[in-house]
């Protein structure tokens, strides 16, 4: 990968730490508006590019024939935690297309939500595949390949599902994926640039209703995830409070191995990053330094202390140290 620079540092006892290195693009309408180690590095977006997958399931008519509103079309893009508030929408829906969890593709893991994960442990409940981060998005695709009338492994590469996701992401990057790779949930991930993927966020802070069936689509999906961030992660998770921050100024969403985009429809601009240890505690500090910079969420708001705390204490309460920004960056 491209040289990355120092992007966020761990100080203790007046010394440096730790320091996590990435890139980071902002996109404006005019192009690239700041950058931060080397634009075209090459990445997987993992599920910060949900929303893109999402695309055709609205553009071809699915999510209308199925009668789809902005609470779908939220989890659609979202990586949930596993809570009640998620997997009973989840099976909701797919009971209304007549489906089942055997339908999914996506794989059981334990749940995030506490509670859930609680009723898990002491055998109330088991986990299956609706607790799954990524049931949302394997119910759009299920929608999806309803609509298109495809065979049931709706994860392989050459199956209409994934053949219309990845002719959407690589028409929203601009670029043809150099490489793919299987996801946590089993379906494909395409690779594209930093500045590809903050290009398409920013495709979508453009994006209007009174535009192209495209950007008709976009601006849905960049709604839903502004109307329900709990349902985009869960309360207690960073892209959730950072929307809550927000008010209605950004779509935030993150992937596995510390990426995070956002989306700013009033300023029309996109950003994109990736930390390149994989660490999710400097992805969540360095998108919200983004956003800080950006001026879309309040600098006193509680969130940005949470994610970049200025005094970092221990279990006695004792203050021993402090999270910041690398000097150049944001």
């Amino acid at each position: 990968m491209s040289t990355a620079i120092p992007m966020i540092e761990l100080w203790r006892g007046g010394m440096l730490e730790s320091v996590h290195h990435g890139h980071a693009v902002i996109w404006g309408p005019g192009g690239i508006e700041a950058a931060w180690g080397d634009p075209d590095a090459v990445i997987y977006p993992r599920s910060s590019c949900k929303m893109l997958q999402a695309l055709p399931l609205i553009e071809s008519g699915a999510a209308d024939v199925a009668g789809l509103g902005q609470v779908q079309l939220a989890l659609a893009c979202a990586s949930h935690s596993g809570g009640a508030i998620h997997t009973d929408a989840v099976q909701d829906w797919i009971a209304g297309l007549g489906l089942s969890e055997a339908d999914f593709r996506c794989g059981v893991h334990m749940p995030w939500d506490s509670a859930a994960k609680a009723r898990c442990q002491c055998g109330q409940d088991h986990p299956n595949q609706f607790h799954n981060n990524c049931s949302g998005k394997h119910a759009g695709f299920l929608t999806l390949n309803q609509h298109l009338k495809g065979d049931s492994d709706y994860v392989a590469l050459d199956h209409p599902v994934q053949q219309a996701c990845r002719a959407a992401f690589e028409d929203m990057v601009g670029q043809t994926a150099p490489h793919w790779g299987i996801d946590g949930c089993s379906a494909p991930n395409f690779a594209c640039s930093i500045g590809g993927l903050a290009q398409a966020m920013q495709r979508f802070a453009s994006a209007r209703s009174g535009g192209s069936r495209r950007d008709a689509a976009a601006e849905r999906l960049t709604q839903a995830m502004m109307a329900h961030p709990e349902l985009v992660a869960a309360a207690p998770r960073a892209c959730t409070r950072l929307m809550r921050a927000a008010k209605g100024q950004a779509a935030v969403k993150t992937g596995a191995e510390a990426v995070y985009v956002a989306i700013l429809p009033q300023q029309r601009k996109g950003i994109a990053l990736k930390i390149t240890d994989g660490a999710t505690r400097a992805s969540e500090a360095a998108i919200c330094a983004l956003l800080l910079r950006c001026k879309v969420i309040d600098p006193a708001d509680p969130v940005v202390e949470s994610l970049i705390p200025s005094a970092q204490t221990n279990w006695r309460g004792k203050v021993f140290g402090e999270m910041r920004c690398a000097d150049g960056f944001a």
